[in-house]
């Protein structure tokens, strides 16, 4: 996490986080090169046309209810202990330093929260404070629920970035951005120095952010986006049910959020509803025509109802706006591998990681290609930056493991030096 501060004239700076890009979980669907796929931006995805969410759209009788309780009122809820942190940790360094640099030294000083950027699920504004680890969006949820605690105007934005993708199984997600901004109170001036008058809070290395486009969105637009990352979790783990409550909910706390549009109609195809998947994604693609992601799932459902032309003439524009779609080279490389081609495996991993460097899934199979070609050195090094990528705790030690393996097996194979006789 960074905070920085700009004055009113000047563009958005961002700030700091290692090496690796952050994941941000804003989550919609795709489709590529696999049977279905999730993404989690909400920039290309992000709106639609329509004033408000269309009933017809729902299928409630298919959906058992959910066995979790879905409360928008409770993403910001702040709880005792979130109450107690903010009397006795924030408070004291606000009336020193003002509201915001209070705020921000309270949570994000690595000796005080020690907050870890963490992204296997979206956590609400209470859970990523007892966890003490979120991914981008709860993180920037739960700056957000202290801010408004402490009488702050915050800003949401949503930032364009370029498309970052991941995997969980055989879903595809795409990872957009988010950040906020905390506007100076008129009390907050007072009797301190101060020229700043918005503070930014962003989640993403400077360099990577310097430049992009931001936007305001509204606090339902980021309540949608955390039902719809929950709707997209629950998909992945086979909640169905949960799942569809999210995003139904989702949309109707902003129809014009396209992501949830699209995370609907997948969850409706994983039902077996292929009727009312195809009406959902018709209506996503009537809203963004050019939008691949819609695209991709849309042509999934037409085959499903084997309606093959009005799919082949879809996919044919899908190609031309998208030849090489998120995971080609990935998937080919898989491929070569299986077929025992190490070479080819090799060069397939290298041509995806030259456009998505810092994705930890990419380092790691490069690794395995280098490890089979008896580059022992190089895999090693595509292993420490799996793991230096990798957002999930779970990957991480999944990495570190495999690298402690191959450090020992470089040590028992080492070449032993000639002794002089």
């Amino acid at each position: 996490m960074s905070m920085h501060r700009t004055s009113p004239v000047s563009s958005p700076a961002v700030g700091a986080r290692p090496r690796s890009r952050v994941l941000c979980a804003v989550l919609h669907l795709a489709c590529v090169a696999a049977p279905l796929a999730l993404a989690a931006c909400a920039t290309e995805v992000g709106t639609a046309t329509s004033p408000a969410a269309v009933p017809a759209l729902f299928d409630d009788a298919r959906f058992a209810p959910s066995t979790e309780p879905i409360d928008p009122a409770d993403v910001f809820r702040m709880t005792p202990d979130m109450d107690a942190y903010l009397q006795n940790e924030v408070q004291p360094t606000a009336r020193s330093k003002g509201l915001r640099a209070g705020l921000t030294d309270a949570l994000y000083t690595r000796s005080k929260l020690q907050l870890e950027y963490e992204a296997s699920i979206t956590r609400n504004a209470a859970q990523a404070f007892e966890a003490r680890q979120g991914n981008c969006l709860s993180l920037v949820i739960m700056t957000g629920a202290f801010a408004k605690a402490m009488g702050l105007d915050v800003t949401f934005q949503e930032v364009t970035t370029d498309e970052m993708w991941s995997r969980t199984g055989d879903f595809y997600f795409m990872s957009g951005h988010v950040n906020l901004q905390l506007e100076r109170a008129f009390a907050d001036t007072v009797g301190k120095y101060d020229r700043y008058s918005v503070y930014t809070i962003d989640f993403m290395p400077q360099p990577e952010t310097m430049g992009l486009h931001v936007h305001p969105i509204s606090e339902r637009t980021v309540l949608a986006m955390y039902m719809n990352n929950r709707a997209a979790e629950a998909l992945v783990v086979g909640q169905l049910d949960n799942a569809y409550w999210r995003a139904r909910e989702a949309m109707e706390l902003d129809p014009k959020f396209l992501s949830a549009y699209n995370t609907l109609g997948v969850i409706y195809m994983h039902h077996g509803d292929s009727d009312d998947a195809e009406r959902v994604l018709h209506y996503a693609m009537g809203s963004a025509p050019g939008n691949a992601r819609v695209m991709a799932n849309y042509v999934q459902v037409l085959r499903t109802l084997h309606r093959d032309a009005e799919a082949q003439v879809i996919q044919a524009r899908l190609d031309v706006l998208e030849p090489f779609p998120p995971f080609y080279w990935f998937n080919r490389g898989q491929a070569a591998l299986k077929a025992g081609d190490l070479l080819a495996a090799r060069g397939f991993f290298r041509r995806e990681l030259d456009r998505e460097p810092d994705y930890h899934e990419f380092h790691y199979a490069l690794a395995i290609a280098d490890f089979g070609l008896g580059r022992v050195d190089e895999a090693r090094s595509e292993l420490a930056l799996a793991m230096s990528d990798s957002v999930k705790r779970t990957d991480h030690d999944l990495y570190a493991a495999k690298l402690d393996r191959l450090k020992a097996y470089r040590q028992a194979n080492a070449p032993t030096q000639p002794s002089v006789q």
